[in-house]
């Protein structure tokens, strides 16, 4: 007779069901801040005295943070270089609408409005965003590697952008000063938006490997790469609420703007400093996104990210601006004076050098932010 001998061997505990409101995945804190957000923005919370502007500052901060979780949900169920874009093109969509709000309502100087926005949102993802990136990712992985097809081809772009945007308006003859005409003006918005849609079919479809990170460049201890992906009702919650809390976040930002107005005129400062500080919360969900992928040694994705979203600043809101200046029948002037133009050119050849060669460390993230840190001082000290 023969002994029948128990298999001790460990079964695996069945993998839990997955629910649409996941706590892993949807945790409650980033379905509330946006909720918040919009609660705060309807009751006019930061007109509601000192403890209401220091609410309102708190709940953007929140909503900033929300706004990055999940973009980064919705990357991950898309994958790349699809989940980058998701972010730069919902930031910039409501970027363009607080321009043309603020334009139409003639807050501040309304003819720079939209030259200013963009030329400090480019500063800041170029040395800002890119210099934080890689000094974080200097610091704790010592080098990091990317693809150099793919940033080569965004940096050709941006530098077109840019300088057909923001440089050849003080140069043309058929108007004085920083303007286009009419038809200059029609002519820059349909080159930059075929620029930019030229890129993005390069990136999502022709040339999709040259914004793939290389292999070993990924971070293999990164846990979000191995996880499980998010179901198609998780992703689509997600990007909802990633488009609430972005609209919090703007239009937090704009109720704020007064009070920051007030403060940095009363501490003797120039008013230009707003606009900064405003393109700064904005962009505020990005550059934490890009960090944290930095972070876990996925440059190729923050890059992708700060150097997709300076294009999407330029292709999509100097067209959409343009349009709204026509139709409305608002002056709009592009040309950026002599010093910025300097500091445009000094940032495009730093970034050509330094992503240059695919590897990066501690040292270029520190000449970005250096420049970073002159762009904000001779705002504040012209």
């Amino acid at each position: 007779m023969t002994d029948t001998v128990a298999d001790d061997t460990p079964t695996a505990a069945p993998a839990p069901a997955r629910t649409l409101l996941d706590k892993h995945i949807l945790p409650a804190w980033s379905l509330a801040m946006p909720i918040l957000g919009a609660t705060a923005i309807v009751i006019s919370l930061a007109k509601m005295g000192s403890f209401g502007v220091a609410a309102a500052g708190l709940i953007l901060i929140g909503a900033v943070v929300a706004a990055v979780h999940h973009a980064e949900v919705v990357a991950h169920r898309v994958g790349e270089p699809f989940g980058t874009l998701v972010l730069a093109v919902a930031v910039t969509v409501i970027e363009v609408s607080l321009i043309i709000s603020l334009m139409t309502s003639g807050g501040g100087d309304a003819a720079t409005l939209a030259r200013d926005t963009v030329f400090a949102a480019i500063m800041i993802i170029l040395n800002g965003i890119v210099g934080i990136c890689l000094l974080v990712g200097g610091v704790r992985h010592h080098e990091q590697a990317f693809g150099l097809k793919g940033v080569s081809a965004a940096l050709c772009v941006l530098a077109a952008m840019a300088t057909l945007s923001l440089i050849l308006p003080n140069y043309t003859l058929s108007a004085a000063g920083p303007f286009f005409t009419t038809s200059q003006l029609v002519f820059t918005a349909c080159v930059s938006l075929a620029l930019y849609a030229t890129f993005v079919l390069i990136q999502t479809v022709r040339h999709r490997d040259y914004f793939l990170p290389a292999n070993g460049t990924a971070g293999d201890a990164d846990e979000d790469s191995h996880a499980e992906p998010p179901t198609n009702a998780q992703a689509l919650v997600a990007f909802g609420m990633l488009v609430l809390a972005l609209i919090s976040v703007v239009l937090l930002a704009k109720s704020l703007a007064p009070t920051l107005e007030a403060a940095v005129l009363s501490a003797g400062l120039p008013i230009a400093l707003v606009g900064v500080a405003i393109a700064a919360l904005v962009l505020a969900p990005e550059s934490l996104a890009a960090v944290n992928a930095a972070r876990r040694n996925r440059l190729q994705t923050s890059l992708n990210l700060a150097l997709g979203s300076a294009l999407a600043t330029i292709g999509l809101t100097i067209p959409s601006v343009a349009i709204a200046s026509l139709y409305l029948e608002l002056p709009i002037a592009l040309g950026i004076d002599a010093r910025e133009i300097t500091l445009l050119a000094l940032s495009m050849i730093v970034a050509v050098l330094s992503l240059g060669t695919g590897r990066t460390t501690v040292l270029q993230g520190v000449v970005h932010l250096l420049i970073f840190a002159t762009f904000l001082f001779t705002t504040i000290v012209p």
